[in-house]
């Protein structure tokens, strides 16, 4: 686990051993070790672990691919954002963006589904991002939605996520953008 900053490091640790602080009895900060707060088995198989030391091995030249993928659609795509066709993401400047998914907007629901069956139909598996959580059978069983839905249903309705994983390649992506031009421009 990679903690950005030292305050939650105990709490992490505790919340990695399950709510115990096994961790503090093992390095004797403790006499005992019992339950002390929320936690759960989070702890990777030692196949998903050994994938992981791969993928933290080639971090930057998989950032560096992901980033690259990224600027690709954001490039070949911007022409439609200029023409309000679509909406594309942004990172603030005071922000590092990371690649970790590429979408874009649409108009609304209707639109978003015709773009989905377009892309399907020219072998492209796009997909919206996510039901907004308010109106999911477990979020309309154990939560509740406080105030009035202004964006997150409009906002989840318009929202497409696009093919996107560490070495999409460049032909892959062209065709990516050329089928949605196709779709705004035909």
């Amino acid at each position: 686990m990679i903690i950005n900053d030292k305050r939650f490091t105990k709490q992490a640790e505790i919340i990695r051993e399950k709510g115990t602080n096994r961790s503090q009895f093992f390095r004797g900060d403790v006499d005992k070790y019992s339950w002390v707060d929320l936690g759960s088995s989070y702890l990777p198989s030692e196949i998903q672990a050994a994938y992981l030391w791969g993928q933290l091995e080639r971090l930057y030249e998989i950032t560096r691919n992901r980033l690259d993928s990224w600027s690709r659609y954001r490039q070949g795509l911007s022409m439609l954002e200029k023409e309000g066709k679509i909406e594309l993401p942004s990172s603030p400047k005071e922000c590092c963006q990371n690649g970790h998914m590429f979408y874009l907007k649409v108009r609304d629901l209707k639109e978003r589904s015709a773009l989905l069956e377009h892309l399907k139909t020219d072998g492209v598996y796009a997909v919206f991002h996510y039901v907004p959580l308010h109106s999911a059978p477990a979020g309309q069983r154990f939560g509740r939605f406080s105030g009035v839905d202004i964006y997150t249903t409009r906002e989840s309705d318009r929202l497409i996520r696009l093919p996107f994983w560490y070495g999409l390649d460049e032909n892959t992506i062209a065709h990516i953008i050329k089928s949605i031009r196709k779709f705004f421009y035909s």
